[in-house]
């Protein structure tokens, strides 16, 4: 990271529209639904645009083989994968090195929530699909993730919500596309907060940036994780709140 500021830095902030005919600050069309498997403990289906994920969570449950068991805690096992389909040249089915990546930055950002110690010996699984890929299906998959343990039940001491915000076409952007994440001056930084502290628990970089422009890429994003968290909570009322009946999923969940 540079401290020089960039010459055009002013120009990156301005409402310039983007390929797809988005302002800056817009995102692409999102849908987020709660409760969409029936057979899991909880789950949560996210839709970024053409980046579309589902989210399953079983347990509390026993911990399998014993040996592996905190007697402390329950342990957090959270697995992303891409389906072959879900990119336009056919991937290989299975983990590869990417998924195990990413399903060690989305466990490392949620144990920061999940009240673990409730559950010891115990173990609770987060399964993450990505059905179609279009750039930011990291923090789709996180947000979706977050919100699948809420209806789980799993105990949290507040909900994260993501989103991958950078620099493109020599613009500072919110939600980029794969277009826009394949630009030539394109930096790409997912970052994951939660909801009430405010506290980062995902920040990713790639690319180099100058202070000015890291600034306001984090400001952006920081508003940006706002909104999404109204959005999940909006998803949880929807499916749990009966009419005249009152629903507090602004403490701990």
């Amino acid at each position: 990271m540079s401290d020089k500021p960039s010459k055009d830095f002013h120009e990156n902030i301005t409402d310039r529209l983007r390929p797809d005919g988005r302002k800056p600050d817009d995102f692409r069309p999102i849908r987020i639904e709660v409760g969409v498997i029936k057979r899991a403990d909880g789950s949560a289906y996210v839709e970024f645009g053409k980046t579309r994920v589902v989210a399953a969570v079983y347990g509390p449950e026993p911990m399998h083989p014993r040996h592996l068991a905190d007697p402390e805690k329950a342990v957090l096992i959270c697995r992303y994968n891409m389906l072959p389909f879900s990119v336009e040249e056919r991937k290989k089915p299975g983990p590869d090195r990417r998924s195990i990546e990413i399903s060690k930055v989305v466990k490392d950002a949620l144990s920061t929530v999940v009240v673990l110690e409730e559950f010891p010996k115990c173990m609770i699984s987060v399964d993450m699909v990505v059905l179609e890929a279009d750039a930011g299906t990291r923090v789709a998959a996180l947000t979706a993730a977050s919100l699948a343990l809420a209806d789980a039940g799993i105990p949290m001491r507040e909900m994260i919500s993501a989103i991958a915000c950078g620099r493109a076409n020599g613009q500072i952007v919110v939600d980029l596309t794969k277009e826009e994440e394949d630009a030539e001056d394109a930096v790409d930084v997912p970052v994951a907060m939660s909801s009430l502290t405010k506290r980062i628990s995902l920040l990713q970089m790639d690319g180099d940036l100058t202070i000015e422009e890291f600034e306001a890429i984090l400001d952006k994003a920081s508003k940006s994780c706002v909104k999404i968290h109204a959005m999940q909570r909006d998803a949880l009322l929807k499916k749990y709140k009966k009419e005249g009946e009152e629903v507090d999923i602004d403490g701990e969940y």
